[in-house]
């Protein structure tokens, strides 16, 4: 169904096609998402609603319910309910805290993953390379800012550092988040028809970020421990706001843990990848063996040792989510055994 009115209007808050599903039903973006129910807006009118009952039923996979950036159609009634959430482009996701495996959609529709970490304490490369892990498979684009910029005199360096650590197809802009002209480098980001989740530890500096985006001070801030730059929550749930530069942004808690799900392929990591298949055998442990390529490559200097140590953890790290998720997945399906969720490099390859 195409209505250019509606689509025009639907456009203010992310929506991304020429075309409307067919029911004549409302359709609305999730803004945000509170335990008496959600937040939606229709690019004209903000307005809460209810789940639909299906959406409520114990058992249910928590990333079938709606979350924040879902695009879901609408019933009238006293209050509306949701009744159906239409299909995602992109989806950013982690796996939640705790022992149970679970996972945890943070925002969906996103054409951008703003990573923001500050450039005082709060400044590591290892969580940033995390962050990237998690974002590869999202279908959006991972961008890393670094905020707090008039902080550091040293901050070129640091600068330098991480881009020889990260992928070349990463952009790395470093920023003050208090200055408007700083922060304006991020239009390109968040332009008409734009949706972008902004993520971070606390206390990096992304209300401050938010604040001036909007141009008014509309999330709270607060001030970070000096000991080690870390700051209390201030955002406490991810809200979807509509910018002036016409683009959408999600903005999130700090997020203390970051859990792989076990779907990542750790392409961050290609380059190492690379050189373990450059080994003399075939099941080189990377230790001691004759003939490591990796150990050539940390004894030269082309591999840093902090990088190599945060693959392995990482990679160890997504090895054992994997088991995880098949034995969850195999127990859903009664026994039978199921393709291994993840898509390794390998399995790419030989689709």
């Amino acid at each position: 169904m195409s209505d250019p009115e509606t689509i025009e209007r639907l456009r203010s808050i992310g929506w991304r096609g020429d075309w409307l599903p067919d029911g004549g039903l409302r359709l609305a973006r999730v803004v945000a998402q509170h335990r008496a129910g959600y937040e939606l807006h229709d690019g004209q009118t903000l307005f809460g609603a209810q789940p639909d009952g299906r959406y409520l039923k114990r058992g249910i996979d928590a990333g079938e319910r709606p979350v924040v950036g879902d695009f879901v159609e609408v019933s009238d009634g006293k209050p509306p309910h949701i009744v159906n959430v239409l299909p995602r482009r992109t989806v950013l996701s982690r796996a939640a805290a705790g022992e149970r495996y679970e996972r945890q959609l943070i925002a969906t529709n996103i054409d951008y993953v703003l990573v923001l970490t500050g450039l005082d304490g709060d400044f590591n490369p290892a969580r940033i390379e995390r962050y990237l892990s998690l974002t590869e498979d999202s279908g959006a684009q991972p961008v890393v800012l670094l905020s707090k910029l008039d902080t550091r005199d040293d901050a070129d360096a640091q600068i330098a550092a991480l881009r020889a650590r990260l992928p070349a197809d990463v952009p790395i802009h470093p920023l003050n988040g208090k200055d408007p002209a700083s922060v304006a480098l991020l239009a390109r980001y968040l332009g008409p028809g734009d949706s972008a989740v902004l993520v971070g530890s606390s206390g990096a500096g992304k209300s401050t970020l938010t604040n001036t985006l909007l141009g008014t001070a509309t999330m709270a801030t607060a001030e970070v421990r000096s000991h080690d730059s870390r700051g209390r929550h201030t955002t406490t749930h991810r809200a979807l706001l509509q910018l002036p530069s016409g683009g959408c942004m999600i903005d999130t808690p700090g997020m203390r843990e970051l859990k792989l799900t076990g779907e990542e392929n750790l392409d961050l990591f290609a380059d190492i990848e690379a050189l373990a298949e450059a080994c003399r055998f075939a099941d080189c442990g990377h230790g001691s063996e004759p003939g490591c390529a990796v150990q050539v490559a940390l004894d030269n200097g082309e591999l840093a040792p902090g990088r190599w140590r945060n693959y392995l953890k990482l990679h160890d790290e997504r090895e054992e989510q994997a088991a995880t998720l098949e034995a969850r997945l195999r127990k859903q399906r009664g026994g039978r055994p199921i393709e291994r969720p993840h898509g390794h490099r390998g399995q790419r390859e030989r689709d």
